[in-house]
């Protein structure tokens, strides 16, 4: 009850400390007693939204997800993600039984090579910010302003109709993508228009996994990773009301979030 309240209610050492009419220092000898136990899912048929939140630059949680039955399935903390954290968690799974229907992840660089054995979706809302980073919110250039405006229909309208407003746009502005301007210093000359053109093949890249849902869609497949950042901010909301938590107490937390709020709702083994 003591560790629920703290971690899901959200009350502090203080508040704790006034509602057990005890100390400060027996809230916190058993706060840090706490020692999490990993929980397998008995539930075996499994979508995977994966991806990775931060606390800092050198703090952050790699998060397996199912989407089907809303549990956490896998995490490993790092300083930063990695393919091979993403490959260790679902070797895991494998490992432990699971059946993978698909996966759904933000799309890091050699990521649909790695998994290219399951049905893969990437995220369109990743997706989106992706495109947004290399535009800004508010481009000035006309191709820009329109491919912004294009991507923002991504998880609106349907695969047939992205495709065509995208090859609208793309025969368009051909020539504007293949513009080149030469260094006076160096003589070397470069694209033009650089950042239209990386938000263009990131795009045309990424293109073939923006539908998986769509094309496949006994799958079950959801087209975003949104049910898993909902759980990134929410633990995030949490951790917020407990400031100044060494990392190993961090840790700890985490651990017993993800227990609390998605692991007790199902049976185990």
């Amino acid at each position: 009850m003591l560790a629920h309240d703290y971690i899901l209610g959200k009350q502090t050492k203080l508040e704790l400390s006034e509602k057990y009419s005890v100390s400060l220092s027996t809230i916190a000898r058993k706060l840090n007693q706490i020692r999490t136990t990993r929980i397998i899912s008995s539930h075996k048929s499994v979508v995977v939204l994966m991806d990775t939140t931060y606390w800092g630059r050198n703090f952050g949680v790699v998060t397996l997800k199912d989407n089907k039955k809303k549990v956490v399935l896998w995490r490993k903390f790092v300083k930063y993600e990695t393919l091979a954290d993403y490959k260790e968690g679902i070797d895991w799974l494998l490992a432990n039984g699971f059946t993978i229907q698909g996966i759904v992840c933000d799309g890091l660089r050699g990521m649909f090579q790695q998994f290219a054995i399951h049905k893969v979706q990437m995220c369109q809302y990743h997706q989106v910010c992706i495109v947004k980073r290399y535009l800004t919110q508010n481009p000035e250039l006309p191709a820009s302003q329109e491919l912004l405006k294009i991507t923002k229909l991504l998880t609106k309208i349907t695969k047939e109709d992205f495709l065509f407003q995208f090859q609208q746009w793309e025969n368009k502005w051909t020539a504007f993508l293949k513009e080149r301007s030469q260094d006076r210093r160096t003589g070397k000359s470069y694209y033009t228009h650089k950042r239209v053109r990386s938000a263009w093949l990131s795009l045309k890249r990424n293109m073939p996994y923006l539908w998986t849902f769509y094309d496949y869609p006994q799958a079950e497949l959801p087209n975003t990773n949104n049910s898993l950042e909902a759980t990134f901010a929410d633990l995030k909301t949490k951790l917020r009301n407990h400031n100044g938590l060494s990392k190993s107490n961090r840790k700890i937390f985490i651990d017993e979030y993800f227990r609390m709020k998605f692991l007790t709702k199902y049976p185990h083994k």
